[in-house]
Protein backbone atom coordinates (compact mmCIF):
# COMPACT_ATOMS: atom_id res chain seq x y z
CA UNK A 1 0.00 0.00 0.00
CA UNK A 2 2.46 2.70 1.12
CA UNK A 3 4.33 1.72 -2.33
CA UNK A 4 0.98 2.49 -3.79
CA UNK A 5 0.52 5.72 -2.47
CA UNK A 6 4.12 7.18 -3.06
CA UNK A 7 4.13 6.17 -6.61
CA UNK A 8 0.68 8.10 -6.67
CA UNK A 9 2.62 11.83 -6.66
CA UNK A 10 5.19 10.46 -9.43
CA UNK A 11 2.55 9.77 -11.78
CA UNK A 12 0.59 13.30 -11.11
CA UNK A 13 4.13 15.14 -11.21
CA UNK A 14 5.11 13.18 -14.36
CA UNK A 15 1.21 14.53 -15.61
CA UNK A 16 1.86 17.99 -14.83
CA UNK A 17 5.40 18.23 -16.48
CA UNK A 18 4.23 16.62 -19.39
CA UNK A 19 1.38 18.88 -19.51
CA UNK A 20 3.25 21.65 -19.63
CA UNK A 21 5.37 20.71 -22.44
CA UNK A 22 2.43 19.99 -24.42
CA UNK A 23 1.00 23.71 -23.42
CA UNK A 24 4.12 25.43 -24.47
CA UNK A 25 4.53 23.80 -27.91
CA UNK A 26 0.76 24.60 -27.72
CA UNK A 27 1.93 28.09 -27.10
CA UNK A 28 4.56 28.44 -30.00
CA UNK A 29 2.00 26.57 -32.74
CA UNK A 30 -0.51 29.33 -31.87
CA UNK A 31 1.65 32.32 -31.85
CA UNK A 32 2.63 30.84 -35.00
CA UNK A 33 -0.92 30.36 -36.44
CA UNK A 34 -1.99 33.85 -35.92
CA UNK A 35 1.00 34.75 -37.91
CA UNK A 36 0.46 32.88 -40.87
CA UNK A 37 -3.62 34.22 -40.53
CA UNK A 38 -1.83 37.79 -41.26
CA UNK A 39 0.54 36.79 -43.89
CA UNK A 40 -1.68 35.51 -46.06
CA UNK A 41 -4.83 37.34 -46.08
CA UNK A 42 -2.64 40.67 -46.80
CA UNK A 43 -0.17 39.01 -49.49
CA UNK A 44 -3.19 38.05 -51.43
CA UNK A 45 -5.44 41.27 -50.70
CA UNK A 46 -2.73 43.27 -51.70
CA UNK A 47 -2.26 40.66 -54.74
CA UNK A 48 -6.21 41.85 -56.16
CA UNK A 49 -8.15 39.10 -54.47
CA UNK A 50 -11.29 39.91 -53.95
CA UNK A 51 -12.67 39.64 -50.11
CA UNK A 52 -14.22 36.18 -50.91
CA UNK A 53 -11.51 34.93 -52.34
CA UNK A 54 -9.27 35.79 -49.70
CA UNK A 55 -11.47 33.84 -47.71
CA UNK A 56 -11.30 31.10 -49.75
CA UNK A 57 -7.98 30.57 -49.00
CA UNK A 58 -9.14 29.81 -45.72
CA UNK A 59 -12.14 27.38 -46.52
CA UNK A 60 -10.34 24.18 -46.04
CA UNK A 61 -8.12 25.27 -43.16
CA UNK A 62 -11.96 25.21 -41.51
CA UNK A 63 -13.02 22.20 -43.43
CA UNK A 64 -10.52 20.25 -41.76
CA UNK A 65 -10.39 21.49 -38.44
CA UNK A 66 -13.76 20.49 -38.34
CA UNK A 67 -12.43 16.53 -39.43
CA UNK A 68 -9.25 16.78 -37.07
CA UNK A 69 -11.19 17.52 -34.25
CA UNK A 70 -13.89 15.00 -34.88
CA UNK A 71 -10.94 12.56 -35.72
CA UNK A 72 -7.97 13.82 -33.68
CA UNK A 73 -10.24 12.94 -30.07
CA UNK A 74 -10.34 9.43 -31.59
CA UNK A 75 -6.82 9.44 -32.34
CA UNK A 76 -5.88 10.74 -28.83
CA UNK A 77 -7.70 7.95 -27.35
CA UNK A 78 -6.20 4.91 -29.06
CA UNK A 79 -3.04 6.94 -29.26
CA UNK A 80 -2.39 9.05 -26.36
CA UNK A 81 -1.83 13.14 -26.79
CA UNK A 82 1.76 13.14 -27.24
CA UNK A 83 1.48 11.21 -30.15
CA UNK A 84 -1.33 13.83 -31.25
CA UNK A 85 0.47 16.92 -30.15
CA UNK A 86 3.76 15.51 -32.52
CA UNK A 87 1.51 15.07 -35.49
CA UNK A 88 0.43 18.35 -35.09
CA UNK A 89 3.54 20.24 -34.78
CA UNK A 90 4.57 17.92 -37.89
CA UNK A 91 2.14 18.75 -39.78
CA UNK A 92 2.59 22.65 -39.10
CA UNK A 93 6.33 22.54 -40.62
CA UNK A 94 5.35 20.91 -43.90
CA UNK A 95 2.68 23.34 -44.17
CA UNK A 96 4.74 26.59 -44.07
CA UNK A 97 7.56 24.49 -45.98
CA UNK A 98 5.01 24.38 -48.55
CA UNK A 99 4.09 28.28 -48.85
CA UNK A 100 7.77 29.17 -48.09
CA UNK A 101 9.75 27.15 -50.25
CA UNK A 102 7.97 26.60 -53.84
CA UNK A 103 8.71 29.64 -56.69
CA UNK A 104 5.83 32.53 -56.15
CA UNK A 105 3.84 31.20 -59.52
CA UNK A 106 3.23 28.16 -57.49
CA UNK A 107 0.60 30.25 -55.02
CA UNK A 108 -2.34 29.65 -56.42
CA UNK A 109 -5.56 30.02 -54.65
CA UNK A 110 -5.72 25.62 -54.73
CA UNK A 111 -2.50 25.41 -53.78
CA UNK A 112 -2.11 28.04 -50.85
CA UNK A 113 -5.88 25.88 -49.28
CA UNK A 114 -3.72 22.94 -49.65
CA UNK A 115 -0.96 24.41 -47.34
CA UNK A 116 -3.86 26.02 -45.39
CA UNK A 117 -5.72 22.76 -44.17
CA UNK A 118 -2.63 21.05 -43.23
CA UNK A 119 -2.47 23.98 -41.05
CA UNK A 120 -5.88 23.91 -39.83
CA UNK A 121 -5.30 20.32 -39.31
CA UNK A 122 -2.22 20.99 -36.81
CA UNK A 123 -3.74 23.78 -35.29
CA UNK A 124 -6.47 21.72 -33.93
CA UNK A 125 -4.05 18.64 -33.06
CA UNK A 126 -2.02 20.35 -30.81
CA UNK A 127 -4.75 22.65 -29.10
CA UNK A 128 -6.82 19.19 -28.51
CA UNK A 129 -4.20 17.53 -26.78
CA UNK A 130 -3.61 20.52 -24.37
CA UNK A 131 -6.71 21.24 -23.67
CA UNK A 132 -7.73 17.83 -22.98
CA UNK A 133 -4.67 17.48 -20.87
CA UNK A 134 -5.88 20.00 -18.43
CA UNK A 135 -8.68 17.48 -17.12
CA UNK A 136 -6.27 15.00 -16.73
CA UNK A 137 -3.98 16.70 -13.88
CA UNK A 138 -6.66 18.71 -11.97
CA UNK A 139 -8.31 16.79 -9.20
CA UNK A 140 -11.92 15.62 -9.89
CA UNK A 141 -13.88 17.32 -7.13
CA UNK A 142 -12.00 20.56 -7.63
CA UNK A 143 -14.49 22.56 -10.59
CA UNK A 144 -12.89 26.03 -9.12
CA UNK A 145 -9.13 24.86 -10.12
CA UNK A 146 -10.34 23.19 -13.18
CA UNK A 147 -11.79 26.68 -14.03
CA UNK A 148 -9.12 28.77 -13.60
CA UNK A 149 -6.69 26.54 -15.40
CA UNK A 150 -8.71 26.57 -18.35
CA UNK A 151 -9.37 30.26 -18.41
CA UNK A 152 -5.29 30.52 -18.23
CA UNK A 153 -4.82 28.17 -20.71
CA UNK A 154 -7.35 29.78 -23.00
CA UNK A 155 -6.46 33.29 -22.27
CA UNK A 156 -3.09 33.01 -22.54
CA UNK A 157 -3.77 31.07 -25.92
CA UNK A 158 -5.85 34.03 -27.65
CA UNK A 159 -2.77 36.67 -26.21
CA UNK A 160 -0.31 34.60 -27.95
CA UNK A 161 -2.30 34.72 -31.21
CA UNK A 162 -2.57 38.69 -30.75
CA UNK A 163 1.27 38.53 -30.72
CA UNK A 164 0.99 36.09 -33.74
CA UNK A 165 -0.87 39.26 -35.85
CA UNK A 166 1.98 41.65 -34.85
CA UNK A 167 4.50 39.47 -35.76
CA UNK A 168 2.66 38.51 -39.08
CA UNK A 169 2.16 42.17 -40.30
CA UNK A 170 5.90 42.91 -38.87
CA UNK A 171 7.69 39.99 -41.11
CA UNK A 172 5.36 40.45 -44.17
CA UNK A 173 6.82 44.53 -43.98
CA UNK A 174 10.72 43.81 -42.84
CA UNK A 175 11.35 39.95 -44.77
CA UNK A 176 8.26 39.59 -47.63
CA UNK A 177 6.01 36.54 -47.54
CA UNK A 178 8.23 33.46 -48.26
CA UNK A 179 11.09 34.34 -46.14
CA UNK A 180 8.25 34.87 -42.91
CA UNK A 181 7.17 31.46 -43.53
CA UNK A 182 10.63 29.81 -43.30
CA UNK A 183 11.29 32.03 -39.84
CA UNK A 184 8.44 30.70 -38.62
CA UNK A 185 8.49 27.11 -39.82
CA UNK A 186 12.39 27.20 -38.32
CA UNK A 187 10.18 28.07 -34.93
CA UNK A 188 8.05 25.43 -35.35
CA UNK A 189 10.77 22.88 -35.48
CA UNK A 190 12.82 23.67 -32.88
CA UNK A 191 9.66 23.55 -30.64
CA UNK A 192 9.09 19.89 -31.74
CA UNK A 193 12.91 18.81 -31.51
CA UNK A 194 13.13 20.45 -27.98
CA UNK A 195 10.08 18.61 -26.50
CA UNK A 196 10.52 15.61 -27.84
CA UNK A 197 13.87 16.18 -26.30
CA UNK A 198 12.10 16.98 -23.00
CA UNK A 199 9.25 15.07 -22.53
CA UNK A 200 8.97 11.94 -20.58
CA UNK A 201 6.54 9.01 -20.97
CA UNK A 202 3.03 10.75 -22.29
CA UNK A 203 -0.17 12.29 -20.86
CA UNK A 204 -2.86 9.50 -20.55
CA UNK A 205 -2.12 6.02 -21.86
CA UNK A 206 -3.45 4.55 -25.32
CA UNK A 207 -6.63 2.55 -25.79
CA UNK A 208 -6.89 0.30 -28.79
CA UNK A 209 -10.40 -0.51 -28.17
CA UNK A 210 -11.67 3.17 -28.68
CA UNK A 211 -14.25 3.22 -31.66
CA UNK A 212 -14.59 5.94 -33.91
CA UNK A 213 -18.49 6.16 -33.43
CA UNK A 214 -18.14 7.19 -29.94
CA UNK A 215 -16.48 10.32 -30.67
CA UNK A 216 -20.37 11.72 -31.30
CA UNK A 217 -21.54 12.33 -27.90
CA UNK A 218 -24.57 11.05 -26.47
CA UNK A 219 -23.97 13.50 -23.45
CA UNK A 220 -26.91 15.91 -23.95
CA UNK A 221 -25.28 19.13 -21.95
CA UNK A 222 -22.36 18.30 -24.28
CA UNK A 223 -24.55 18.09 -27.33
CA UNK A 224 -25.78 21.62 -26.65
CA UNK A 225 -23.23 23.19 -25.67
CA UNK A 226 -21.56 22.60 -28.80
CA UNK A 227 -24.18 23.39 -30.72
CA UNK A 228 -24.14 26.90 -28.93
CA UNK A 229 -20.15 27.13 -29.27
CA UNK A 230 -20.84 26.43 -33.13
CA UNK A 231 -23.07 30.02 -33.57
CA UNK A 232 -20.92 31.80 -31.04
CA UNK A 233 -17.90 31.28 -33.09
CA UNK A 234 -19.29 31.93 -36.66
CA UNK A 235 -20.80 35.52 -34.61
CA UNK A 236 -17.06 36.35 -34.22
CA UNK A 237 -15.30 34.93 -37.42
CA UNK A 238 -18.86 36.51 -39.16
CA UNK A 239 -16.99 40.14 -39.31
CA UNK A 240 -13.75 39.49 -37.91
CA UNK A 241 -12.11 37.03 -39.85
CA UNK A 242 -11.82 38.86 -43.38
CA UNK A 243 -14.22 41.81 -43.22
CA UNK A 244 -12.67 43.60 -40.13
CA UNK A 245 -9.33 44.00 -42.10
CA UNK A 246 -10.67 44.85 -45.17
CA UNK A 247 -12.93 47.71 -43.81
CA UNK A 248 -9.77 48.71 -41.90
CA UNK A 249 -7.15 49.04 -44.38
CA UNK A 250 -9.62 50.02 -47.49
CA UNK A 251 -12.77 52.46 -45.58
CA UNK A 252 -10.72 53.48 -42.54
CA UNK A 253 -7.16 53.74 -44.44
CA UNK A 254 -5.01 52.00 -42.24
CA UNK A 255 -2.43 50.45 -43.62
CA UNK A 256 -1.19 46.41 -42.88
CA UNK A 257 0.88 47.19 -40.08
CA UNK A 258 -1.64 49.03 -38.40
CA UNK A 259 -4.54 46.78 -39.42
CA UNK A 260 -2.30 44.14 -37.65
CA UNK A 261 -1.21 45.96 -34.73
CA UNK A 262 -4.74 46.88 -33.79
CA UNK A 263 -5.79 43.70 -34.16
CA UNK A 264 -2.97 42.34 -32.52
CA UNK A 265 -3.96 44.40 -29.34
CA UNK A 266 -7.52 43.54 -29.25
CA UNK A 267 -6.47 39.40 -29.35
CA UNK A 268 -3.67 39.95 -26.59
CA UNK A 269 -6.48 41.96 -24.74
CA UNK A 270 -9.11 39.46 -25.23
CA UNK A 271 -6.97 36.59 -24.00
CA UNK A 272 -5.81 38.74 -20.96
CA UNK A 273 -10.11 39.45 -19.96
CA UNK A 274 -10.65 35.50 -20.72
CA UNK A 275 -7.48 34.48 -18.29
CA UNK A 276 -9.20 36.69 -15.51
CA UNK A 277 -12.68 35.42 -16.16
CA UNK A 278 -13.52 33.02 -13.72
CA UNK A 279 -12.56 36.23 -10.60
CA UNK A 280 -15.19 38.10 -12.15
CA UNK A 281 -17.88 35.77 -13.19
CA UNK A 282 -18.19 34.09 -9.86
CA UNK A 283 -18.92 37.26 -8.23
CA UNK A 284 -22.06 37.36 -10.34
CA UNK A 285 -23.18 33.75 -9.95
CA UNK A 286 -24.96 31.70 -7.58
CA UNK A 287 -24.69 28.35 -6.87
CA UNK A 288 -21.82 25.87 -5.14
CA UNK A 289 -18.72 27.04 -5.29
CA UNK A 290 -20.03 30.12 -7.61
CA UNK A 291 -18.98 28.36 -10.80
CA UNK A 292 -20.67 29.23 -13.99
CA UNK A 293 -23.65 26.96 -15.35
CA UNK A 294 -25.63 27.31 -18.31
CA UNK A 295 -27.48 30.44 -16.96
CA UNK A 296 -24.33 32.20 -16.87
CA UNK A 297 -23.26 31.26 -20.69
CA UNK A 298 -27.25 32.27 -21.58
CA UNK A 299 -27.01 35.77 -20.07
CA UNK A 300 -23.68 36.03 -21.43
CA UNK A 301 -24.71 35.21 -24.77
CA UNK A 302 -27.59 37.76 -25.06
CA UNK A 303 -25.56 40.44 -23.57
CA UNK A 304 -23.06 40.05 -26.16
CA UNK A 305 -26.00 40.69 -28.86
CA UNK A 306 -25.90 44.16 -27.92
CA UNK A 307 -22.41 44.99 -29.11
CA UNK A 308 -22.56 44.22 -33.05
CA UNK A 309 -26.14 45.66 -33.33
CA UNK A 310 -25.11 48.91 -31.80
CA UNK A 311 -22.07 49.06 -34.05
CA UNK A 312 -24.08 48.40 -37.34
CA UNK A 313 -26.71 50.94 -36.30
CA UNK A 314 -23.84 53.33 -35.65
CA UNK A 315 -22.05 52.69 -38.98
CA UNK A 316 -25.47 53.18 -41.09
CA UNK A 317 -26.63 56.79 -38.99
CA UNK A 318 -22.95 57.43 -40.62
CA UNK A 319 -21.14 58.09 -36.98
CA UNK A 320 -16.85 57.56 -37.82
CA UNK A 321 -16.36 54.34 -38.59
CA UNK A 322 -13.07 54.39 -36.35
CA UNK A 323 -14.65 55.37 -32.98
CA UNK A 324 -17.79 52.70 -33.86
CA UNK A 325 -15.20 49.68 -34.51
CA UNK A 326 -12.58 50.64 -32.24
CA UNK A 327 -14.82 51.07 -29.34
CA UNK A 328 -17.15 48.58 -30.62
CA UNK A 329 -14.69 46.01 -31.11
CA UNK A 330 -13.48 46.43 -27.05
CA UNK A 331 -16.94 45.96 -25.93
CA UNK A 332 -17.92 42.91 -28.02
CA UNK A 333 -14.56 41.69 -27.40
CA UNK A 334 -14.98 41.73 -23.36
CA UNK A 335 -18.03 39.95 -22.97
CA UNK A 336 -17.01 37.08 -25.73
CA UNK A 337 -13.88 36.28 -24.42
CA UNK A 338 -15.98 35.47 -20.98
CA UNK A 339 -18.87 33.51 -22.55
CA UNK A 340 -16.24 31.96 -24.66
CA UNK A 341 -14.36 31.17 -21.04
CA UNK A 342 -16.93 29.86 -19.59
CA UNK A 343 -17.89 27.38 -22.68
CA UNK A 344 -14.08 25.97 -22.00
CA UNK A 345 -15.06 25.35 -18.39
CA UNK A 346 -18.20 23.96 -18.68
CA UNK A 347 -16.89 21.24 -21.54
CA UNK A 348 -14.65 19.77 -19.03
CA UNK A 349 -17.13 20.12 -16.10
CA UNK A 350 -19.79 18.42 -18.49
CA UNK A 351 -17.54 15.17 -19.31
CA UNK A 352 -16.08 11.98 -17.56
CA UNK A 353 -12.63 12.33 -17.33
CA UNK A 354 -12.20 8.82 -19.31
CA UNK A 355 -13.67 10.37 -21.76
CA UNK A 356 -12.30 13.54 -22.39
CA UNK A 357 -10.45 13.29 -25.67
CA UNK A 358 -13.35 12.43 -27.46
CA UNK A 359 -15.45 15.12 -25.85
CA UNK A 360 -13.31 17.98 -26.21
CA UNK A 361 -13.10 16.70 -29.94
CA UNK A 362 -16.01 16.67 -30.35
CA UNK A 363 -16.80 20.10 -29.05
CA UNK A 364 -14.02 21.83 -31.13
CA UNK A 365 -15.25 20.40 -33.95
CA UNK A 366 -18.81 22.16 -33.54
CA UNK A 367 -16.05 24.84 -32.96
CA UNK A 368 -14.31 24.69 -36.22
CA UNK A 369 -17.72 24.76 -38.02
CA UNK A 370 -18.57 28.00 -36.73
CA UNK A 371 -15.53 29.31 -37.52
CA UNK A 372 -15.79 27.81 -41.35
CA UNK A 373 -19.58 29.26 -41.43
CA UNK A 374 -17.83 32.37 -40.08
CA UNK A 375 -15.17 32.56 -42.72
CA UNK A 376 -17.35 32.11 -45.70
CA UNK A 377 -20.30 34.49 -44.93
CA UNK A 378 -17.51 37.14 -43.69
CA UNK A 379 -16.23 37.04 -47.65
CA UNK A 380 -19.24 36.92 -48.82
CA UNK A 381 -21.35 39.65 -46.87
CA UNK A 382 -18.55 41.94 -47.12
CA UNK A 383 -18.30 41.97 -50.74
CA UNK A 384 -22.48 42.22 -51.10
CA UNK A 385 -23.20 44.40 -48.31
CA UNK A 386 -20.23 45.45 -46.60
CA UNK A 387 -19.31 45.30 -43.08
CA UNK A 388 -22.82 46.28 -41.88
CA UNK A 389 -23.99 43.18 -43.69
CA UNK A 390 -21.62 41.32 -41.81
CA UNK A 391 -22.28 42.63 -38.29
CA UNK A 392 -25.93 41.85 -38.83
CA UNK A 393 -24.94 38.02 -39.39
CA UNK A 394 -23.37 38.35 -36.14
CA UNK A 395 -26.41 39.16 -34.29
CA UNK A 396 -28.40 36.24 -35.61
CA UNK A 397 -25.61 33.85 -34.73
CA UNK A 398 -24.85 34.98 -31.18
CA UNK A 399 -29.00 34.78 -30.28
CA UNK A 400 -28.70 31.26 -31.64
CA UNK A 401 -26.28 30.66 -29.53
CA UNK A 402 -28.33 32.05 -26.58
CA UNK A 403 -31.55 30.02 -27.13
CA UNK A 404 -29.29 26.91 -27.60
CA UNK A 405 -27.85 28.11 -24.20
CA UNK A 406 -31.02 27.83 -22.64
CA UNK A 407 -31.32 24.58 -22.81
CA UNK A 408 -27.86 23.76 -20.73
CA UNK A 409 -28.17 22.00 -17.22
CA UNK A 410 -27.53 24.34 -14.31
CA UNK A 411 -25.52 21.76 -12.33
CA UNK A 412 -22.10 21.90 -13.99
CA UNK A 413 -20.41 19.98 -11.20
CA UNK A 414 -17.73 17.43 -12.84
CA UNK A 415 -18.46 13.45 -12.61
CA UNK A 416 -18.16 12.24 -9.15
CA UNK A 417 -16.31 9.25 -10.52
CA UNK A 418 -12.14 9.46 -9.24
CA UNK A 419 -9.78 10.50 -11.55
CA UNK A 420 -7.60 8.21 -13.41
CA UNK A 421 -4.90 10.05 -14.52
CA UNK A 422 -3.28 6.78 -16.24
CA UNK A 423 -6.54 6.41 -18.96
CA UNK A 424 -7.23 8.31 -21.56
CA UNK A 425 -10.15 6.50 -23.42
CA UNK A 426 -13.83 5.56 -23.54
Amino acid sequence: MATAEAAAPTKQSGDLRNYTLVTAAYWADTLTDGAIRMLVLFYFFERGYTPFQVASLFIFYEVFGVVTNLVGGWLAARLGLTATLFGGLSTQVLALSMLGLVPEPWLTVPYVMVAQALSGIAKDLTKMSSKSAVKLVVPENAPSTLYKWVAILTGSKNALKGIGFFVGGLLLTVFGFQPSLLILAGLVLMVLVGTALVMRGGLGSANKKAKFGQMFSNNRAVNMLAAARLFLFGARDVWFVVGLPVFLYTVVGWNFWQVGGFMAIWIIGYGIVQASAPGFVRRRVEGSGGEPDGKTATWLAFALAAFPTGIALALMANVDPRIVVVAGLIAFGIIFAMNSAVHSYLILAYTDSNKVAMNVGFYYMANAGGRLAGTVLSGLLYQWYGLVGCLWASVAFVLAAGLLSLLLPTNTAPRTRPIQLSKLSD
